[in-house]
């Protein structure tokens, strides 16, 4: 018999935490010698999927007007065929219930991963987010996710998965992240270097606290201070970026401020930084950001609530303050700006082994080919 091939279904490959577990997964299904499909409307990370021997087919999966639906049906569908697919594994919404339709004509199996917030707030939402826990296997990723799940959905725990997202170690390694690729983004990005560095890491949105992170700079810290770098795609929301960019000036420390956009080489960015800042304003399902900076041994500091109360060690491997409060948040940042260089350390050594030893990518891919086994052994694979 010959090796499964799996399929994996997400809206696009722009950049964010589903975008990086479905190539991390991708890789890892290549290495086990098994075929791996991806199917997306594209983006610029689709070079990234040809670079480890996986194949990527160009749909509008992430199109929300159901008259396309129908056409994106019969394409999976043939693909299915064409492509001898084994496994389907669905990452958001609307490709999900694509995905569970088209495995209920073709009886494949259904693996579904809740990378986001499983709201209930009205019938609507709860409707089309439902179609998440619908899959032979549900992943979460993170412990507060899957407590969302039963609680919200009363899902079946025979049918619940928690893997925790994972960083790639030799990718993210603070002793591989030479001098020379910091001073290209030192010079690139003009940052000024006599005074730390503050990080916030991710995609520009409402709910991350970014103008939280302004106020905080401008009436909790002394004024210039800190140099705050906010590096995360914007392309989709340049109103944002505008916007904080404006209230920056109205505070008076635009000058101490930059947002820069993605970038190619995040290792050497955390590398930079003398704190890395994650300020969510309502829970993050898990936090990406908090675990590669622990893996490159900056200090974080986080709100405490969801996925950051798995991943930070408050006190060891960075701190969690309180919820919403710029206040708290710069008291976290000066304790972190405060260790000596023994106790900076002593957090790195204690930060890097955390993350090696509950977050790595190996451990996240390989429970997740645990999962495909399982499933995949009642439709005739043995010994997978």
């Amino acid at each position: 018999m010959n090796s499964p091939t799996i399929l994996q279904l997400l809206p696009t490959l722009v950049s964010g935490g589903t975008e990086r577990g479905a190539l991390d997964m991708a890789k890892s299904i290549v290495q086990a010698n098994w075929r791996s499909l991806i199917v997306s409307s594209g983006g610029p990370l689709v070079h990234e999927v040809e670079q480890i021997g996986a194949t990527h087919i160009k749909l509008p999966i992430h199109s929300k007007n159901p008259l396309h639906w129908r056409a994106i049906f019969n394409s999976l569908v043939n693909l299915i065929y064409s492509e001898n697919i084994d496994l389907i594994h669905a990452r958001s919404r609307i490709p999900a219930w694509i995905g569970l339709k088209v495995t209920k004509k073709t009886r494949l199996p259904f693996v579904t991963t809740f990378h986001q917030h499983p709201s209930t707030s009205n019938f609507i939402k709860q409707t089309y987010n439902s179609v998440m826990v619908r899959g032979d296997r549900v992943i979460a990723i993170s412990q507060y996710i899957a407590n969302r799940l039963l609680i919200e959905y009363k899902i079946d725990k025979a049918r619940l998965r928690i893997i925790p997202r994972g960083v790639d170690l030799e990718l993210f390694a603070p002793n591989k992240v030479p001098i020379e690729r910091m001073i290209r983004l030192i010079n690139k990005w003009q940052i000024p270097q006599s005074i730390p560095i503050l990080l916030i890491p991710g995609r520009l949105s409402e709910w991350k606290g970014h103008r939280l992170v302004i106020d905080m700079l401008a009436h909790h810290l002394k004024r210039g201070s800190l140099y705050c770098l906010i590096v995360g795609d914007y392309m989709a929301k340049p109103k944002i970026k505008k916007e904080l960019e404006s209230y920056a000036r109205t505070c008076g420390i635009d000058e101490f401020i930059r947002i820069t956009g993605c970038t190619d080489d995040m290792p050497a960015v955390y590398k930079l930084s003398d704190v890395v800042v994650s300020a969510s304003l309502i829970p993050e399902p898990f936090g990406r950001a908090m675990i590669e900076a622990q893996a490159m041994g900056r200090p974080i500091v986080a709100f405490d609530h969801g996925g950051a109360r798995e991943t930070v060690i408050t006190g060891e491997t960075g701190w969690l303050v309180k919820p919403g409060d710029p206040k708290a948040l710069a008291k976290g940042v000066l304790t972190a700006l405060s260790l000596n260089k023994r106790e900076r350390a002593s957090l790195s050594i204690k930060a890097i082994d955390n993350v090696r030893a509950h977050f790595s990518c190996s451990k996240m891919c390989n429970s997740t080919l645990a999962v495909y086994k399982e499933l995949l052994n009642t439709r005739g694979y043995k010994h997978l």
